[in-house]
């Protein structure tokens, strides 16, 4: 069967959308995926599962029905996480400061000129390039004081995604066997 990466948005960030990972894992075995497991506390799940029909939005619906957790299921195919990762426009930041790297995967690719419309209302110096139906951000001055949120990203691009430090974009695809 085919492995499957599953990225929850909001999920034990800031106090909201508390859900421990061992649910999510009954809650994916319960549902019939293969071998679910969890990376970090953040939302990051990795199972097995035939392709047809699409499993995100049948944990996306489990969430909310079994759980009461209402969160955007992000899918990824192994395949296209190591895309993911050789299309980093930023490789010298993902090399010397992973932790200072962002990356963003959109639930489709935005709008022609999202982009642009991004950038010129991004307070800080923070970067930003899109690649396919990701985003890459890098937080020059680190995240932590950065006014770049995800709720101006979203807004600018009409797009909700997720985001993911460059360490933790490396752990999931060490733990599907993507790594490039």
């Amino acid at each position: 069967m085919p492995l499957h990466i599953a990225l929850l948005r909001a999920v034990n960030v800031g106090g909201t959308g508390k859900l421990p990972m061992a649910d999510l894992r009954a809650l994916a075995s319960a549902l019939g995926f293969g071998e679910p497991r969890t990376l970090l506390a953040s939302g990051n799940l990795v199972f097995e599962a035939p392709a047809d029909p699409d499993p995100g939005p049948i944990l996306q619906a489990a969430l909310e029905s079994r759980l009461g957790l209402k969160s955007d299921v992000i899918m990824r195919s192994p395949r296209t996480w190591a895309e993911m990762i050789v299309a980093n426009p930023f490789p010298a930041l993902a090399g010397e400061r992973p932790s200072a790297l962002l990356a963003m995967p959109l639930t489709a690719p935005p709008a022609d000129g999202a982009v642009e419309a991004l950038r010129a209302a991004i307070p800080g110096p923070e970067r930003v390039e899109l690649a396919g139906d990701n985003l890459f951000v890098a937080y020059l001055d680190g995240m932590g004081t950065s006014k770049l949120t995800n709720t101006l990203i979203e807004r600018k691009l009409g797009v909700r995604g997720t985001g993911r430090n460059w360490n933790t974009v490396l752990k999931l695809a060490a733990l599907t066997g993507s790594v490039p």
